[in-house]
Parts: structure tokens; C-alpha cells; sequence
């Protein structure tokens, strides 16, 4: 079985869908760390996200890997292992520039099917199951209020950094600017698919959402 969760950026996407996997067996798929390794390629070597003719040169350097290391998914960059440098704030936002370039969403997307094609996966993103896998089995689209998922991002740069806090008005905005582009770039918007199940999480715990993901799985091999 295949599970596609889709949902705006700090929905909760990875830790729901890391849970579940393990819950089930599957393969945990993080595509957006995926973007976020492109993303990262950019920056370290000063190409500017906003001409895609230099993104698209760099493309063919970015050699993209997912491996398994005692049971946790790391991503490596060139051999590299950058499972940590890609969950920075900046990298965030230039995986958000980066996935609107149809060329560095058709490189990673076949990565992503041909995974999908080899094993039961529960793959979160933006358009799983609008693009990438239109025929998974499960669609969730995971979804919490702007202030929820400010608030929830708050309390974890907070646990990172004590020393500063950070400005939590900043960070709803940084949510809401993120959602626009996401909702509205060109290629594969963020959208629930017609098939999917909505799940708020706004007043729920990791578990709850977790449990009810599993219920509804569990239903679906119940039909086949």
C-alpha cells in the first residue's frame, strides 16, 4: 500500500507520516527534504534561485540519494550526508523557489515513483497525490490553522536556540507567504486531491492524527 500525505508547510506532514510508516512497515519517503538538498546545492554555491537557466545548469551536479542508517532516513547531497543542513530555515524557503522549476520537479519526481514502484511507502509533500502518486491507495491531506502551525514552529526553534526567541508574528507571516507560493506556483500547486481525506490537526496530537491515519489505512486494505 502506498499513502500519499499532502498539506501546507508545518502541518506536520514528516513526523505523521514517519509515525505511520513505522506503525505499518513501510518506507518513510521525505520528498521535501528531497527539494530542500537542491535548495541547499544553491546556496552553498552562490546560484541564484531566480534564473532558472543557472538552476537547470547546476541541476546535473546534484546527485540525490535516500539511505536507510539504523533505521532513520538521512539525505545525502553528492555523497554528502546533509540530513541535518536541510531542515535550516533558509534552505526551507529556496526548496519553496527551487519546486516551482518543472525540470527539478520531473527529476525528482521520477526518483520518488521508482521508489514508490518497489515498495509500500508513505511519501508526504505538496502534490503526492495530485502528481507523483495519483494512484496511491490512501490520500490524506493534513492540514492545521496558520497560527497552529506559527505556534508549533515557535516552540521548536525555541527548544533549539534558548538564548533567542524567536518573534512568532514573523514566523506566521514567513507560514503565510509560504502557503501563497505553494498554493499558487504553476506547476503542481498545493491542492487537496478530490480522492483525499482532510485531516485538521489543529486540536489533535501526533498520536491522535497518527491512530486515525492507521484507522482509515487499515479500512482501505479492508476494501481489497
Amino acid at each position: 500500500m502506498n499513502i500519499a500525505i499532502d498539506g501546507p508547510a508545518g502541518a506536520g506532514k514528516s513526523t505523521i507520516a514517519k509515525k505511520v510508516a513505522e506503525h505499518l512497515g513501510s518506507v518513510y519517503v521525505d520528498t521535501g527534504a528531497m527539494y530542500r538538498a537542491i535548495g541547499l546545492y544553491m546556496l552553498q554555491n552562490g546560484i541564484s534561485m531566480e534564473e532558472e537557466n543557472a538552476v537547470l545548469r547546476a541541476l546535473d551536479h546534484c546527485d540525490i540519494d535516500l539511505r536507510y542508517l539504523d533505521g532513520t532516513q538521512h539525505i545525502f547531497l553528492n555523497g554528502n550526508d546533509v540530513s541535518t543542513d536541510v531542515r535550516k530555515e533558509e534552505v526551507g524557503k529556496a526548496a519553496s523557489i527551487v519546486s516551482k522549476i518543472m525540470p527539478v520537479r520531473e527529476k525528482l519526481v521520477d526518483l520518488q515513483r521508482i521508489i514508490a514502484s518497489k515498495t509500500s511507502v508513505v511519501m508526504d509533500g505538496r502534490d503526492i497525490g495530485t502528481v507523483v502518486l495519483p494512484d496511491a491507495e490512501l490520500k490524506i491531506y493534513l492540514t492545521a490553522s496558520s497560527h497552529v502551525r506559527a505556534l508549533r514552529r515557535y516552540e521548536e526553534l525555541r527548544l533549539k536556540n534558548a538564548a533567542e526567541v524567536p518573534d512568532l508574528a514573523s514566523i506566521e507571516r514567513d507560514i503565510r507567504l509560504r502557503d501563497e507560493q505553494d498554493m499558487n506556483r504553476e506547476h503542481s500547486p498545493l491542492r487537496k486531491a478530490d480522492d483525499a481525506v482532510e485531516v485538521d490537526s489543529s486540536e489533535m496530537t501526533i498520536d491522535e492524527v497518527t491512530n486515525c491515519i492507521l484507522r482509515l489505512a487499515s479500512e482501505k486494505e479492508g476494501l481489497h
